[in-house]
């Protein structure tokens, strides 16, 4: 009996001067935060089922509002099986990769580094993957479609705009 009262009480004092809890290694920035809950991804999926890849996105214009605010801008991430680079359609490179917001194209598509402006955004970045910052026109709502046109894959992302 005396042993237990000396190891509750021991007990209670080791807790009781802990200031640490399970959530201490959460703590984000208020950019980190935002870049997490607009994170958002999706497989991209053949007509006969066959997963071709995986394609990412973060909305811009929620985390950065007072940069990208003239146009819709995502950073997007692409994984393929077989590698293949995304290209506006007015910079007149063909492309079997097609990036439509609500059936438009982008303004302008930006290739970029493995280590770029954006890598804080996500937690990891690899050698397989390529990295993109999009920009379209302005839109009511968000719906984001990537479509891989040799093999009929898509994969769509809806953001609710607020």
């Amino acid at each position: 009996m005396k042993n237990i009262l000396l190891f509750l009480t021991f007990l209670l004092l080791f807790t009781g001067c802990s200031q640490k809890n399970a959530f201490f290694a959460f703590d984000m920035d208020k950019t980190k935060e935002l870049s997490v809950s607009s994170l958002q991804s999706s497989k991209i999926v053949s007509q006969n089922a066959d997963v071709r890849g995986v394609f990412s996105a973060i909305y811009l214009n929620e985390v950065y509002p007072e940069t990208f605010n003239g146009h819709e801008y995502f950073f997007i991430f692409i994984y393929l099986k077989e590698a293949k680079e995304l290209h506006s359609a007015k910079d007149g490179i063909e492309s079997s990769l097609k990036l439509t917001l609500n059936s438009k194209s982008a303004l302008k598509i930006k290739k970029l580094p493995k280590q770029n402006q954006f890598s804080h955004l996500i937690e990891t970045t690899n050698n397989w993957s390529e990295y993109y910052m999009v920009a379209f026109e302005m839109a009511d709502k968000l719906n984001l479609s990537l479509k891989e046109e040799q093999s009929s894959s898509t994969a769509t992302l809806k953001y609710k705009k607020e």
